[in-house]
């Protein structure tokens, strides 16, 4: 997974680096929450790991930007020395999924981790199908029904749907679409990814009244929402 760490302590943060990476992990660090805030408009990560007490914004600040920016569904979990009861209740309140004071054992972080990349990474073996809601994506065939009605897409459109789908409520950087359809070196015009958008809100009626909307985040990316629907 690709794990972002906040901590203005240097040693602090290089430990809990070199602890995840050891756990195969991929990690960037942070030593100020507005640098992780920069980064959080080209970069997408897994879960985060924010310590509380920062020189310019509060952990808590920036668990709140990554709620409503980002959404619901990607881990954060608070890495601090606030050990009060009332602190950790204000920071789950706040959002945070889990809560680990310092000093911690190595293992434990390790194992609240995983957990939470349990919670979120999707484990469909290969020939399965996924569904999401009345969309059913076949990963052997990698075709898309909605309900009974087979729908025409590229690959680049079938791609950047199951990336859509896996990722329903959460903001998407404009970048990590790019990297992950395209490749890593992506140097594509804004025009075709926006063109790419366009076709597949029309294809799949991307709109409210299907039970989905596909948005632009100003300034980041893409985010589809699952809208409830009054009957």
């Amino acid at each position: 997974m690709k794990i972002a760490i906040l901590d203005d302590d240097a040693v602090m943060l290089a430990s809990v680096a070199r602890l995840l990476l050891q756990g195969g992990h991929e990690c960037d660090c942070f030593d100020r929450a507005n640098a992780l805030l920069l980064a959080l408009r080209q970069v997408n990560y897994d879960i985060f790991v924010l310590d509380w007490n920062l020189p310019d914004v509060s952990g808590l600040t920036v668990l709140e930007w990554i709620r409503n920016h980002i959404g619901a569904t990607v881990p954060v979990l608070m890495l601090t020395s606030r050990g009060l009861e009332e602190d950790i209740v204000e920071g789950l309140n706040a959002g945070a999924d889990d809560f680990v004071t310092k000093p911690f054992l190595p293992a434990v972080l390790q194992a609240r981790v995983r957990a939470l990349g349990r919670r979120t990474q999707t484990t469909q073996s290969e020939g399965s199908c996924e569904n999401h809601g009345a969309f059913t994506f076949d990963l052997r065939l990698r075709t898309v029904r909605r309900g009974d009605e087979d729908l025409v897409l590229t690959a680049k459109e079938y791609q950047l749907a199951l990336l859509l789908f896996r990722n329903v409520d959460r903001a998407i950087s404009r970048q990590h679409v790019l990297e992950t359809i395209w490749g890593l070196r992506a140097d594509i015009p804004t025009r075709t990814l926006d063109s790419h958008i366009a076709r597949l809100r029309s294809k799949l009626s991307l709109r409210p009244e299907s039970g989905y909307q596909l948005i632009s985040v100003y300034g980041f990316g893409y985010r589809l929402e699952e809208v409830s629907r009054t009957l």
